[in-house]
């Protein structure tokens, strides 16, 4: 096993032969938008990154999917199936199977199965102090799915979110390769404080966020998980100042989010993204 639940990395990585190396990650979730079609594309395209995030090439996916019973003839499941297939078909991925059980609650994602050469896959812990720290995508989409629910998000807003939600992390995963990335993950669900690993200098004004967050933010429309992860991490980084709205920003709980990536200096010219900061050597986060 070269990267599994002991590192918290983003995916299995099981070595089969000296070249060749499995890759095997699985999450789904509940709906985070109205539309059954977009919600089983942003399924599809949150699945694939786990696999992006350490560099592989997914192969293969397995659909699973919880769903009412006495929903089933509503035509629902089939959107969200044929959204979620869409996209994977987008990526180049087969769906070969799956597996589906009877749920009040509807969930759906995927199990994807990849594969990468064992000296280029990409974990967690492998940044150095001066490596240049990248986004690939703006934060907001936890606020986003929140106002969602609520009736409360404006409609270019969530127009925006769902377009970044479906966009595959393809191109950046082939890029942070070819940049000699030392460090990667997606940013999802623990915020991007929450997947900073080791200290950091962070940019205030360089994070990308999607327009009208702040509104949505200064209307506390921050979901549970968001909640969750600012009381986790609040005190294990120096906000210097921060104003606390803004702080919790930083810990919004994002689905299908951008890659986190870590660049060594000499190679940031290789690599497009928003820069956030740069890595330090003495396990503190802070925010400049």
């Amino acid at each position: 096993m070269l990267h599994g639940a002991a590192a918290r990395d983003d995916a299995a990585v099981y070595r089969i032969a000296p070249d060749r190396a499995l890759v095997a990650t699985v999450d789904f979730f509940t709906p985070i938008v109205d539309d059954p079609s977009e919600f089983g594309a942003i399924a599809a395209a949150n699945a694939l990154s786990d696999v992006y995030a350490v560099g592989a090439r997914p192969l293969f996916a397995l659909g699973i999917t919880a769903f009412p019973r006495d929903k089933l003839g509503t035509g629902l499941l089939e959107k969200i199936v044929s959204g979620g297939a869409a996209k994977l078909g987008e990526a180049g991925v087969p769906v070969v199977g799956g597996h589906s059980v009877d749920d009040a609650e509807p969930k759906f994602g995927y199990t994807v199965i990849g594969e990468v050469h064992p000296e280029k896959a990409i974990g967690h812990d492998g940044a150095r102090a001066g490596d240049v720290l990248f986004l690939t995508k703006p934060l907001g989409s936890g606020l986003v799915a929140t106002a969602i629910k609520r009736g409360l998000c404006p409609p270019a807003l969530e127009r925006e979110a769902i377009s970044i939600m479906t966009k595959l992390n393809r191109a950046a995963s082939e890029a942070m390769l070819a940049a000699g990335a030392t460090a990667a993950t997606d940013v999802t669900g623990y915020g991007l404080i929450g997947h900073l690993r080791g200290g950091a200098d962070v940019y205030r004004e360089k994070i990308p966020l999607m327009n009208g967050v702040h509104d949505l933010a200064a209307k506390d429309l921050f979901p549970d998980g968001s909640r969750r992860n600012y009381a986790a991490y609040r005190d294990q980084v120096d906000w210097g100042g921060l104003a606390e709205v803004f702080q919790m920003i930083l810990c919004d709980a994002q689905t299908s989010g951008g890659l986190l990536v870590a660049i060594p200096p000499e190679n940031v010219n290789e690599f497009s993204g928003d820069v956030i900061g740069v890595m330090r050597d003495d396990g503190v986060i802070r925010i400049r």
